[in-house]
Order: C-alpha cells, then structure tokens, then sequence
C-alpha cells in the first residue's frame, strides 16, 4: 500500500507519490535553490503538506545555508559527543557557552560562524580540544566528565599507539572512495577489507573486533559514530589522507570499493549471512536476536584464507570472482 496522507483538494486521505524537485527558499535574507521532495496526492495531481517531507526539506534548506557560510554541518555537530566521551551539556559548559547551547545546535539550530569555526576545530584536532579540556575543566560540575573525555581523547590522539586509530584512516579512505554509502553497506566494507586483507598478507588491517549483529558483522565504534545517518548515504567525507595507508593496504580497499561495494547495504548483509563468521558466531540464536557476540579473528582469518584458495585468488583484483558468486548464491 502506498503512504497516506491528507489532501485539502480532495478533502480526504489518499495516497501520495514524491518527485524530486528545485525548490527556492529565503532563509536569513538570502534565497537558496536545493532539491528537495514534494508530495503529490495520485487522485488530483495536487502538490500536498507531508511533515516528515517537509522536515527533509527544511534541513536540505540549512544544509545549503550551512556550505554557502562554511557552517559545521549537523552530522560533524552530532558526533563531537561521541568522538570525546562528554555528554551535551558538559560540553557547552567547558566551552563557556549557556548550558543548553550545544544541545540546541544538535536539533539542528545553526551556530554563529565564531562558534562554527570552534566546533569545526574540535571535530578536526583532537589536540586542540585537549587544550581546551585541560584550560576550561574548571567550568565542568563533575571531575568525572572530564577523565572520561580526557582518556577518549588521548586514546585518539594515539596514546595506544596507531594500530588502534588504522580502522579510521581504513573509513576515511573508503567514504571517500565510495559514493553513496549508507552506515549499513560501510560495515561491510570494513569487515569484506579485513578479512580480504588478512588473505592476501597473512595479517590484519586493524586491531578491532565486529559482532554478529542482526544485519550482520558490526564495527561498534564505527556504528556509533554514523548511526545518526541511519538509512541515509554519509556525507562531507570528500577529502582523506592517503599517506596513513600503504600501497598494499589501498589495493585491497579499492578492490573492495570496485567489486563489493557496488552491491547495497542489503545485498551485502546477504552476504555474510551465507558466510560462515556470522553464522558461526550467532549459533542456534533467533534470527532478529539481539547479540554482541564478537566474531573471532580466527573464524574470519579461516574463511576469508579458503575463498582465497577455492577462487584460486592470485591478485586482490580477483574478490570480482567471488562477490559475482555471491550474488548469484542469493539471488
């Protein structure tokens, strides 16, 4: 059944289709030209009021705003918590702001340029924001908020050394590559990057463990860091320090990025639950239980080093052989 909504023509509820469109709005003195959605009741042919249409438009509008003014974009705002390990209010305290600032731009209201530019500089350098931490900690009700941020922001900064930080520049390098990505197909491409880079170099990109998750093998960092983007292709990565990856390691990725990351996030969950790591690690559970069973490097080296010999695998350039088998298995 199609979506339902009210039509002021017609005078009823009837189903309603979208089409993409230029659309011009002022905001702040200033006309912007986007493309947004609008919907069209299928009964008149009439344009009609959708409110979840109308949100999407409405931060396609202060998304423009946002890139015309060099404004932190709402997904870089709603990380910063994440990246630092400090809640929303603590955060506009240590930075000397009222104390529902921060929570405010998170609901998509837009900062200054000056508070802009201080929240880009922390998204950006760590270090910076340490300075920050140690200069205005005096400003935070609770010693706690500030170890707990400090320790997160130490560990980035590469305290624990660069194993810890390589699945970073591994994303980094594959939203750059990849157009369109969603949080959910991302995930696969980390975990189809390991476990191919394992059967090529006998070793592992990065330290991290994924889970068996419903939807398959999960990074539990990295789902959190891009979980605001649920369904949605990540955005505003378009640029990425190819320097922290050796020639090795960016040949696997960007054969991964050719012949797996073509498929959707769907397709690809698809895929591993047909491979053996997950199916393994999730035993005899429901099939929509919830588990944060890692799935052992063990496992992954093991399967990923017999694709690898049952497709007579010489260059990474031949993972085509095996995602094309895939497909066609669960086709």
């Amino acid at each position: 059944m199609g979506k339902i909504a009210f039509c002021e023509n017609c005078r009823k509820d009837v189903i309603y289709s979208i089409r993409k469109e230029q659309l011009k709005n002022e905001l702040k003195g200033t006309i912007f030209e986007y493309t947004g959605k609008v919907a069209i009741c299928t009964e008149c042919g009439k344009e009609l009021y959708v409110s979840v249409i109308g949100d999407e438009n409405l931060k396609l509008l202060y998304d423009a705003y946002r890139e015309k003014n060099s404004i932190i974009s709402l997904e870089k705002i709603i990380e910063i918590p994440t990246i630092y390990n400090i809640g929303k209010r603590p955060l506009s305290l240590l930075l000397g702001w009222g104390e529902m600032t921060f929570s405010r731009y998170c609901e998509g209201d837009i900062p200054s340029k000056q508070y802009s530019d201080i929240l880009l500089q922390i998204y950006k350098d760590p270090e910076y924001y340490l300075k920050l931490l140690e200069t205005n900690k005096g400003n935070l009700k609770s010693m706690l908020a500030y170890e707990k941020s400090k320790k997160a922001t130490l560990d980035m900064i590469g305290n624990t050394g660069e194993v810890k930080n390589k699945i970073d520049h591994v994303l980094e390098y594959l939203l750059c590559k990849c157009e369109d990505i969603t949080p959910l197909a991302l995930q696969k491409a980390l975990y189809y990057v390991q476990g191919f880079y394992y059967a090529f170099n006998g070793d592992f990109l990065f330290k991290d463990d994924c889970e068996a998750w419903v939807h398959g093998p999960v990074y539990r960092e990295v789902y959190s860091r891009f979980s605001s983007y649920k369904y949605d292709p990540i955005n505003n990565y378009n640029e990425c320090d190819e320097s922290k990856l050796s020639m090795a390691e960016k040949t696997i990725i960007d054969c991964v990025v050719k012949y797996i990351c073509c498929y959707s996030g769907k397709t690809l969950e698809q895929f591993t639950h047909a491979e053996l790591p997950w199916l393994n690690t999730r035993g005899d559970l429901h099939p929509m239980a919830v588990s944060n069973r890692i799935i052992e490097k063990k496992l992954i080296a093991e399967y990923f080093l017999a694709v690898k010999n049952k497709f007579e695998m010489l260059v990474p350039a031949d993972i085509e052989a095996y995602s094309k088998s895939m497909f066609e298995k669960i086709k």
